[in-house]
């Protein structure tokens, strides 16, 4: 078995192609950019709800929240937390379904960042191909390959859309998330 490598592609003439489909590919990478910068921005207020379920101050929670290096394990540390510390079923359950949101934008950010690209001969991104090992027909592959066409472009927007309102409504939920977290009791008396 010999290892086959993908052509080296004719990378002078599709930079001189390109120009001629700059503005094409400029909205796909502003698109990259906006979903990368609402999702950054969603990730980080989880921040604030750190600090509300820990009881301490922004820096604290901000220290915390890096220590953890995955927003998988940043997740799963709220969520322990939420348990043990809010009171209200009604808030538990919608930190739950915000937290459910915005896995599912994690997934849309990760395709991505982490995929590669494919060009046409004009400069034209054309398609992504995950980085992700998956099976298929017993066989293990090398990620899912979507076309970048009108659809997919629609997609993100839409998505970039829902973390902005989903930005919004973890801004209005902190007051609430506050009210309802248990705060330990302060006396316990010891043997």
């Amino acid at each position: 078995m010999s290892t086959q490598i993908p052509i080296r592609p004719d990378f002078e003439a599709i930079e001189s192609a390109a120009i001629e489909t700059a503005d094409h590919r400029t909205k796909i990478l502003a698109l990259i950019g906006n979903l990368v910068f609402s999702w950054s921005n969603n990730e980080s207020m989880f921040i604030y709800v750190l600090m509300i379920l820990l009881e301490t101050d922004e820096v604290s929670a901000a220290i915390v929240f890096a220590t953890l290096n995955t927003t998988r394990a940043r997740i799963e540390l709220i969520q322990r937390l939420a348990k043990a510390k809010i009171k209200d079923p009604e808030t538990a359950k919608t930190l739950e379904r915000v937290i459910d949101r915005f896995n599912d934008y994690t997934r849309v950010r990760n395709e991505f960042n982490h995929c590669m690209y494919t060009l046409s001969d004009r400069g034209e991104i054309t398609h992504t191909n995950t980085m992700r090992i998956r099976e298929s027909k017993g066989r293990l592959v090398l990620g899912e390959i979507r076309a970048m066409d009108e659809s997919r472009v629609n997609e993100m927007v839409k998505t970039i859309n829902d973390l902005k309102r989903l930005n919004r409504e973890l801004w209005d939920f902190l007051p609430r998330l506050q009210a309802s977290v248990v705060s330990p009791q302060t006396s316990h008396p010891r043997s």
